[in-house]
């Protein structure tokens, strides 16, 4: 008897778990114009190199149409490994390029459900591995919460979380992390050890943190922008963080908008400020704490020992200011924002040549790159109107913690009259003129702000008693 197959009947899908990873190149439309023949040349050797790793990885190729590449793996792991040392390779060989015609991939992945037709895979889980794609830069890579909780721990390298995305044809959120690709090599190249872990505000920010030293704890709210993983990669920074934690724990935590916390943000308020800080501190179960209100962080220093002043065992303010109005004349004021706007590179710079005159080119470098990577030009620029529109002179009279503050009076950041002014209207606070220029705190003679600090923290006990 001869069996009938129902052609009316619907052909079963195949579905299964994947973690996928799509690539395609920066700028490809650019390189075809200037010149297509090298174009297509380098294309296709740089996609036999990826082919190989891929193979060697336990992946498979299953599309490379054009200046795309999707592949997928058994193991997110894998899918990676494979994305960092593709990215490295492709690095090393553009080196020998001129500089227009290297060739840069952005590379995507994610681990999720795919359908699959023969040796095709499609679905949402392909879709978010473009949509990762997408938001990488040339020669990065991000990867998507889902691969990111696979790999998290794993592979020794470090990650930048950057918000919840909307991405296009997925109705929900899609928590996306960049992969800071030579983080690997940060033991070798005398990056302090702080493991950085994150908790979350009361209105579901995730904010990212971290904590060296021992003794009693010493909190410090961001300036002006903030990265954890950047912030002490200049020798004078491991060298003040080294002397300053030998009696004391340094607790930092990136602001909302930067570094490795949320970046996405649309609220700018003083509340906003005080939330993540209150956020570190509660969810560490700390019972009292000293407060290190640097630059824009002096504001939210105050708020913050203004509303929990049980909590705050000191406080000092390091050339820091409460009226924002007064920073600098209203043309500066209206101009730059538009200029970091326009021109994070340039603005960046002089941001660094302000923040820091007459150091080291090292130095310089060191910051503008610190605050390029902790927040894009829209968000630097919100920021700094912000400071400009902070005001918290009415909370100053109401301070009753013993307040240090400390003030440079060369600062070209934060002018020193601002410092004296604050100083003046907070109850028997202490006042410390120093010389010098420099804002940042540990460039400089940053041995007198240490010893100054120390004298007013006074004979610190280790800190037992400041965990709950």
């Amino acid at each position: 008897m001869t069996t009938q197959v129902d052609k009316t009947r619907p052909r079963e899908v195949k579905r299964k778990l994947a973690a996928i990873l799509s690539a395609d190149v920066k700028g490809y439309s650019r390189l075809m114009g200037e010149d297509e023949v090298g174009t297509i040349r380098t294309l296709n050797a740089y996609k036999e190199v990826m082919a190989d790793l891929i193979q060697h990885h336990n992946g498979r190729v299953v599309d490379a149409i054009g200046d795309n590449l999707l592949a997928e793996f058994a193991s997110v792991v894998d899918t990676v490994q494979c994305a960092v040392e593709i990215q490295k390779e492709l690095k090393t060989r553009n080196a020998d390029l001129p500089e227009n015609r290297r060739m840069e991939f952005r590379i995507g992945v994610n681990l999720g459900d795919v359908v699959e037709e023969k040796d095709r895979i499609f679905g949402d889980g392909v879709n978010i591995a473009a949509r990762m794609e997408s938001l990488a830069e040339g020669g990065g890579i991000c990867i998507s919460g889902t691969a990111y909780d696979q790999v998290e721990g794993k592979l020794g390298l470090n990650y930048e979380y950057l918000g919840e995305q909307t991405v296009k044809n997925i109705a929900k959120l899609v928590r996306v992390y960049r992969v800071l690709i030579d983080s690997e090599t940060s033991a070798s190249t005398g990056m302090i050890d702080q493991p950085i872990q994150f908790c979350t505000t009361v209105d579901g920010i995730r904010i990212a943190y971290s904590f060296v030293g021992q003794g009693p704890f010493l909190v410090i709210p961001p300036g002006w922008v903030s990265h954890l993983q950047l912030q002490w990669e200049h020798p004078s920074a491991r060298d003040y963080l080294k002397k300053g934690t030998r009696n004391h724990t340094f607790l930092f935590y990136d602001k909302h908008g930067c570094g490795l916390s949320e970046r996405n943000r649309t609220e700018f308020t003083l509340e906003s400020e005080v939330r993540p800080l209150e956020a570190v501190i509660d969810h560490l179960k700390l019972k009292r704490v000293a407060l290190f209100g640097f630059s824009c962080a002096g504001p939210v220093s105050i708020a913050y020992a203004i509303k929990y002043p049980r909590r705050v065992s000191h406080l000092i303010l390091y050339d820091s200011y409460a009226r924002g109005e007064a920073i600098s004349t209203e043309e500066f004021k209206k101009s730059f924002p538009s200029l970091i706007r326009s021109a994070w590179g340039v603005g960046s710079k002089t941001l660094a040549d302000i923040f820091l005159p007459g150091v080291d080119v090292s130095a310089l470098k060191w910051f503008t790159h610190l605050q390029r990577e902790a927040a894009t030009a829209e968000m630097a620029s919100k920021l700094l109107d912000f400071t400009y529109n902070l005001n918290v002179t009415d909370l100053l009279p109401r301070l009753r913690v013993p307040t240090l503050v400390i003030h440079r009076k060369g600062d070209k950041a934060i002018p020193f009259h601002l410092g004296r002014e604050m100083a003046s209207m907070i109850p028997n606070s202490r006042f410390v003129p120093l010389e010098g220029d420099i804002h940042i705190p540990f460039f400089g003679d940053a041995d007198a702000i240490l010893r100054i600090m120390g004298e007013f923290l006074g004979a610190p006990a280790h800190g037992k008693d400041s965990i709950r």
